[in-house]
This record gives C-alpha cells, sequence and structure tokens, in this order.
C-alpha cells in the first residue's frame, strides 16, 4: 500500500466517524442503528490504517529503540480501541434502544480487567505512541516543529467535548499531509529472505 493513503485516509476516516457521531446524535441520544454502526465502522478502518502509519514512522525516525517503544505501545493502544469499538458494535446490534445498550455496556465493563484493558487504560497507548513519533521526527528535524503540536490538538480536542473530533481530525491531517510526503520518499525496510 501506498504509505501516502494511510496518511490521508486515516484522518479522513476518523473526521467521518466524528460528523456521523454527531449526527446520530442529533436526535438527542447515540445508538443504537445505522449511525452507531457506519461511524463506528469508520473509525475501526481508521485504526486499522493507523498500524502501518506507526511502523512507517517509526520506519522515518530511523528504527531505534525509541521509535520501537512508540510503535508497539501505539499499536497496542490500536488494539485496545478495536476492542472499544468492536464491543460498541455489537452491543449496538443486540439492543432494541439506548437504555438497553447501557445495561449490556455495564455488564460488559464489571468484567474483571475488562474496564482498564479497553476503555480507562489502553486505549492512551495509541495516543502517547502517536504523539511519542511524531515527537521524535520532530527533534530529527524530518516534520516542521509544528507538526506534533497538530497532532496534540487532535488528541486534546476529543477529551474537551466529543462533539470536537471532526475538528481534530482535520489538524491530524494538515499535520499527516506532510508526513505522507515524507513518509513516500522513505523507502520501506527490505524483508529478509532467508537461506
Amino acid at each position: 500500500m501506498n504509505p501516502r493513503i494511510a496518511f490521508i485516509a486515516a484522518p479522513l476516516l476518523v473526521l467521518a466517524y466524528g460528523v456521523i457521531r454527531i449526527l446520530d446524535g442529533l436526535d438527542g441520544g447515540r445508538g443504537p442503528g445505522i449511525a452507531w454502526t457506519t461511524g463506528h465502522l469508520a473509525f475501526i478502518a481508521a485504526l486499522v490504517l493507523f498500524v502501518p502509519i506507526f511502523w512507517r514512522m517509526r520506519s522515518m525516525a530511523g528504527r531505534n529503540a525509541l521509535s520501537t517503544v512508540s510503535a508497539v505501545a501505539g499499536t497496542a493502544g490500536i488494539v485496545a480501541l478495536l476492542a472499544q469499538f468492536g464491543i460498541d458494535i455489537v452491543v449496538g446490534f443486540l439492543s432494541a434502544d439506548r437504555a438497553g445498550m447501557g445495561v449490556l455496556f455495564e455488564r460488559i465493563q464489571d468484567v474483571p480487567g475488562v474496564s482498564i484493558a479497553v476503555y480507562d487504560g489502553g486505549p492512551f497507548l495509541f495516543y502517547l505512541g502517536q504523539l511519542a513519533l511524531v515527537v521524535q521526527l520532530a527533534v530529527m528535524r524530518r516534520v516542521k516543529a509544528w507538526t506534533p503540536v497538530l497532532v496534540l490538538i487532535d488528541l486534546v480536542l476529543p477529551f474537551v467535548d466529543k462533539d470536537l473530533i471532526p475538528v481534530g481530525a482535520v489538524f491530524l491531517l494538515v499535520s499527516f499531509v506532510p508526513l505522507a510526503r515524507e513518509a513516500a520518499a522513505v523507502p520501506a525496510k527490505p524483508a529478509t529472505v532467508l537461506a
């Protein structure tokens, strides 16, 4: 896959998720239904694209220990978020209404370890890994100094208000455009041939 595609498509899919999420809430509640499912599928697609993005950024940073730890942490966060969004989709399918979803979410989060791994802890690795990789690239002058600032804004805005996800996605897209150009210029590590 052309690395430029992932760097551009991932923020656009996050943008789509944010817009669909807002539209889903116009009636006063979110889910279950087509908007709930479609939005979550858009975010899952974005998360899948973040895997090659993180590992390409690792290559751009020189494949050192810090970039490797950052990429591993980010990928672990992706796994946690994929679990969270997968649960959300299943709960949406199994519930007749928002109240039913709430009951199922409580049951799932009451399972020991699920809350910290899938909701309260694990997903933060995605954000920390992403920011760490971009900061490393800025320190190495592979990207402009403002790039980590835009990524940080994207990461913080949903914590201020989830309805700001589309705005954050635009900041992410702006920060990822130069990364896409840089990523295309860095060759991927060739596969090792076993004799």
